[in-house]
């Protein structure tokens, strides 16, 4: 690769990496997964990069929302730890409500189907439109449309249930 291209894909990774780095740390709820995820698809777009035409940005993102469904089409392997006995849970009442709420929304976010949290990060926290995020997911704006209002059906139902057992009142 030239020079000139390095610097220039230097510097978008400089200027735009943490928003990438933002987006895959929703869609996986893991930083070192995220920063996995955020890694491979640079990788990738650099060996692109000569090729890459247009908006750089959006070619990074679609790896990444590619990778990501790939790596959910594949079987999980999880790291656990067998222990005797099993700790309890530490209670920790100087938690602030919306500390307490944030959390409670985050593991709410996570149980959701891999596709429903791409919609739903795509669609809010990226702010995309049905017709970008079905482009990018490569369906149509009909099933980004269902799969955002099952999502956010299930969160609610989600975090109302947790809320409850919480004690909260909400």
């Amino acid at each position: 690769m030239r020079q000139s291209l390095e610097d220039e894909f230097t510097a978008f990774v400089a200027a735009r990496g943490q928003s990438l780095l933002r987006i895959a740390h929703a869609l996986t709820g893991d930083p070192d997964a995220a920063q996995d995820l955020v890694q491979g698809a640079l990788a990738k777009a650099y060996a692109r990069w000569p090729r890459i035409h247009g908006d750089a940005e959006a070619y990074v993102r679609k790896i990444i929302y590619n990778d990501r469904v790939s790596a959910w089409r594949r079987p999980v392997r999880r790291n656990e730890v067998s222990v005797a006995d099993v700790p309890e849970p530490a209670v920790d009442n100087r938690h602030d409500q919306a500390v307490t709420d944030r959390i409670t929304v985050r593991e709410a976010l996570l149980s959701l189907p891999t596709r429903q949290r791409a919609v739903l990060v795509m669609r809010y926290l990226e702010d995309r439109s049905v017709e970008e995020t079905a482009e990018m997911l490569g369906c149509r704006p009909g099933t980004v449309a269902s799969q955002a209002s099952r999502a956010l059906d299930k969160l609610r139902a989600l975090v109302g249930d947790q809320r409850v057992a919480m004690g909260g009142t909400r």
